[in-house]
């Protein structure tokens, strides 16, 4: 049996091993989703590898962080219980402890950084627990928290860096592998590293062989940081504030460095695209944190090309708004929405013609901008800035050739 030997000052116990993934899975079996893993024949065609994906967007709260959450809360004695918890969390940690702190009758605080997306902070609410808002980062909010507990003598729920937590991550991969016994690679989003953490425990040893790939943001590359050390520097926008981590767990960063062979980094284009992949090939939502599995495959598919790979889709809580700009930021990249600068002559009927040029083609005007005012311009021009809807880029190609033919010369606006 796999057993990774801990601090006494790190931990609560002396050493987390398979059995105690194996008994979270007992524990919360009949209160949260087994959640489906399937394999996806189109991501397998797009990325060379056998895929496999793992829906934890399926929980009632859409994330796995209500397996650690109620491993941890199901543990406490009645005296905790009846004070109460709290926690820190970007949002679905929170919803986790909230939802099922609801369902045990537990009292329960969560502590969310200022600038939380809307949609999770009202979901948090919606499950009856006490919801502050405090500081800009983690961190920040983390070091209210602490505060609370101490103050109100509640018991803190961490979000990652706890045994009962990792452990009913790890649930995650016992499942995976049950269903897809043949898996040779598992990716996994890293945040504080305790879905990753959990994991690497049950998978290896279930088989040592198999790769655990980690999967952070070029933004915040915390655990890249805490085992190959480097200079980086975490900070800035990322629509994967889920894994959006300063610093990752003690306990968490030793299971990495012993159980995990890689952590990888993707950009926000490739979580975009991966996000808007799993709308459109799997019709699921995944928010930003839930798609950087599918991003790192995606990134480097030569890397994961021939092998058995599952991915977690961790999560599918993402504010309405950001998933339509990602949507139509994705329709710019492929070329299917076109923006053109058009220089004419400021005369009626000029105007009529390229509009009926774009829509002879079937193409969809969806911006018109004639501007007559302009001093860069003779006083008989006018310029037109058009933005048109197309099947695809070589049908927007073809739109382009049209005006072109039809006598003007349009020049094609950066994204």
């Amino acid at each position: 049996m796999l057993t990774l030997a801990l601090k006494d000052s790190d931990c609560s116990q002396n050493a987390l091993t398979i059995a105690d993934v194996e008994a979270a899975a007992q524990r919360i079996f009949s209160r949260v989703v087994q959640t489906p893993c399937l394999h996806s024949l189109t991501l397998s065609k797009l990325t060379g590898a056998e895929i496999y994906v793992k829906f934890e967007n399926f929980q009632f709260t859409a994330s796995f962080k209500e397996r650690g959450a109620l491993n941890f809360l199901l543990q406490l004695d009645d005296e905790k219980c009846r004070r109460g918890v709290v926690t820190m969390s970007a949002g679905n940690h929170g919803q986790a402890v909230a939802y099922h702190a609801s369902r045990l009758d537990i009292p329960a605080v969560i502590v969310m950084p200022l600038h939380t997306p809307f949609v999770k902070v009202e979901q948090t609410k919606s499950h009856g627990a006490e919801v502050v808002l405090h500081g800009e980062t983690l961190g920040d909010a983390f070091d209210h928290a602490l505060e609370v507990a101490r103050k109100e003598g509640l018991t803190l729920v961490h979000p990652y860096d706890d045994p009962a937590v990792i452990s009913g991550q790890g649930t995650v991969a016992l499942e995976m592998l049950v269903a897809h016994p043949s898996i040779d690679t598992l990716v996994v989003p890293v945040g504080g590293g305790g879905l990753i953490g959990g994991m690497a425990l049950a998978a290896k040893a279930r088989n040592p062989a198999i790769q655990m790939i980690g999967v952070q943001t070029a933004s915040h590359p915390s655990m890249v940081v805490a085992l190959k050390g480097g200079t980086f520097v975490c900070g800035g926008n990322t629509i994967a504030e889920g894994i959006a981590v300063n610093s990752p767990g003690v306990i968490t960063s030793r299971i990495a460095r012993e159980l995990v062979n890689d952590i990888v980094l993707v950009e926000e284009s490739e979580l975009e695209r991966a996000i808007t992949l799993f709308l459109n090939v799997e019709k699921t939502v995944a928010e930003g944190a839930g798609a950087a599995a599918l991003a790192a495959v995606l990134a480097d598919p030569h890397r994961f090309h021939g092998r058995k790979v599952g991915l977690v889709l961790s999560g599918g809580n993402i504010d309405p708004n950001l998933l339509a700009s990602v949507i139509v930021r994705d329709l710019v990249r492929q070329k299917r929405i076109v923006s053109l600068r058009i220089t004419m002559p400021d005369r009626p009927g000029f105007l009529a013609r390229i509009s009926q040029t774009i829509s002879d083609l079937g193409a969809n005007v969806l911006e018109v901008d004639h501007r007559r005012l302009s001093i860069a311009l003779p006083a008989r021009s006018a310029t037109l800035e058009l933005t048109f809807e197309a099947r695809d880029a070589k049908h927007g190609e073809a739109v382009v050739a049209a005006i072109k033919a039809a006598g003007f010369d349009p020049t094609t606006l950066p994204p």
